[in-house]
């Protein structure tokens, strides 16, 4: 009887309890928003990593730029060592971080962005022979990469291949000119000097 009396209190209990299933929707709910989260996270996570990689591109272009400098130039053969030493040492360790944000691209963007770091390159291997026409030729091509008005010609046949590269592609595009063309400035004005000075060690040894 004892038992009995348990038992029905206990029936009474649970027809008492309101008991709540998760239903397909609330789960979707759950998983659309979790992925969502995550979604956010992985383009944060993009966006710091293409931020390294170019924080490294900048860092060896300035220790670049340090080593050729006529500041570099200029001071006694003993601290000019230890400078390029110390350049050198810096260099080599910036080398060692490696950075790579890979680009989702269909078979249109990996054939145009081809095309474009070919027409790059091929400047880039012969902008020592012709410092003047290499920077008119990479200027064309990054006026064919902003939305402005540029004050130079554009190249419309390389506008056509970088407008078909993927966003990501097309921002490392224009980047990579822009560095192009600040290492033709730079060369162009260490030229420059260099030749000033051998102009006035001329005259010194003239007696001008």
């Amino acid at each position: 009887m004892a038992q009995a009396k348990i038992n029905a209190k206990m029936n009474d209990a649970s027809k008492g309890k309101f008991t709540r299933t998760m239903s397909m929707a609330d789960r979707s709910g759950r998983l659309l928003e979790s992925l969502d989260q995550i979604e956010m996270r992985v383009e944060a996570l993009r966006e710091e990593a293409t931020a390294m990689e170019q924080e490294r591109e900048s860092l060896i272009e300035i220790i670049q730029s340090i080593q050729n400098s006529q500041e570099m130039r200029s001071i006694c053969d003993g601290e000019r060592e230890e400078l390029s030493l110390t350049a050198t040492r810096l260099m080599g360790r910036a080398l060692t971080v490696h950075v790579s944000v890979d680009t989702i691209r269909n078979s249109q963007q990996e054939e145009a962005v081809k095309k474009a770091i070919a027409i790059i390159d091929e400047i880039a291997t012969k902008m020592l022979e012709d410092m003047e026409a290499a920077r008119k030729r990479l200027q064309a091509l990054h006026a064919a990469c902003v939305t402005d008005a540029p004050p130079v010609p554009v190249d419309q046949k390389f506008q056509s291949i970088v407008i078909s590269c993927a966003l990501e592609d097309q921002k490392k595009i224009k980047r990579r000119l822009e560095t192009l063309i600040r290492n033709v400035d730079n060369a162009e004005k260490t030229i420059k000097i260099m030749d000033n000075q051998k102009v006035d060690h001329s005259s010194l040894a003239n007696g001008k």
